[in-house]
């Protein structure tokens, strides 16, 4: 397997690192606004039920700093093999510097740091044996604005096979290429212009573009930070029945804004507020029987 240079690693798993800065600016400003009452409410249990059969991601007791600001505070969650689980809250709850220890992402932040525990199958994510560059290959991330490469269709989704040495020659990765387009929905869009430049597709192929070149490297997760906010209702329907179709297959932990969406692509729903994890349950009781009334007025639109 060829070891990714730091550079090419950034490229492939940190293209929107200015969008995540922002987004932790997001969250220190959050906290410091933060209400008090509320935040008393929260109480130190999460309701409902943290815990989950054939558990393939475990966080235990997860916390989250950025220099003073403490981000994510006692998180304990557990993912199972091919469910969609959304992570919901007001801007600046955590949600998104949850979804990044999933994968490490936090590490490229100066700034940030992690403890508590993180397991995927099993290994501690965090161990120093655990290469990032091969974690990321085992869960992989969709940004919420659609990062194509400069470079062609073909290239930007062989490019990761490419570097992890996944193909033997080039019939394989034309395999693998074709294979992860027909998956995302889009190869036959684009089968006949494999060579024209990514950048030139619409915004929502754009965003298949970027799962297929996710999924080509064969991940066990698939993490999407408000993969649709960008998107046309047209676009964002294709990409939430390609989650649906992807979820048979893959974890999917997605955060999103839109109470609808996580209705219809998720099977669970986390509700995060001031860093905490308010409460976990099924998709349909968090909507219609939510227990913990700081959850209740978040998707009633009273709070957000």
């Amino acid at each position: 397997m060829t070891k990714l240079t730091q550079k090419e690693d950034s490229a492939v798993s940190h293209a929107d690192a200015p969008d995540m800065q922002r987004s932790d600016r997001v969250s220190v400003a959050g906290e410091r606004r933060g209400d008090t009452a509320r935040a008393m409410e929260i109480g130190d249990t999460t309701v409902g039920n943290v815990r989950c059969a054939d558990a393939f991601v475990t966080a235990e007791k997860v916390n989250v700093y950025y220099g003073d600001n403490h981000a994510i505070k006692d998180v304990t969650l557990e993912i199972s093999r091919s469910e969609v689980i959304a992570l919901i809250g007001p801007s600046g709850c955590g949600k998104s510097t949850f979804l990044r220890c999933l994968n490490r992402m936090n590490d490229t932040i100066e700034s940030a740091r992690v403890t508590g525990r993180i397991t995927l199958d099993g290994q501690d994510i965090y161990s120093k044996e655990l290469d990032p560059v091969a974690l990321r290959a085992r869960v992989g991330m969709v940004f919420q604005k659609p990062n194509p490469f400069p470079k062609s269709i073909y290239d930007n989704v062989a490019y990761g096979p490419r570097i992890h040495g996944l193909a033997a020659d080039r019939s394989e990765l034309d395999a693998i290429v074709h294979t992860s387009l027909d998956r995302a929905g889009l190869l036959k869009e684009v089968k006949d212009r494999l060579d024209e430049p990514g950048t030139g597709l619409s915004g929502g192929q754009q965003q298949r573009l970027c799962i297929a070149r996710t999924i080509a490297v064969n991940p066990e997760v698939i993490l999407m930070d408000e993969p649709c906010s960008a998107l046309d209702p047209i676009a964002t329907a294709r990409i939430e029945d390609l989650m649906d179709e992807l979820s048979q297959n893959y974890a999917i932990v997605i955060v999103t804004h839109s109470m609808q969406q996580a209705a219809r692509v998720s099977k669970r729903v986390a509700y995060f507020h001031l860093g905490h994890l308010v409460e976990v349950d099924d998709t349909d009781r968090i909507f219609t029987n939510p227990q913990h009334k700081l959850t209740e007025d978040y998707i009633t639109g009273r709070i957000g």
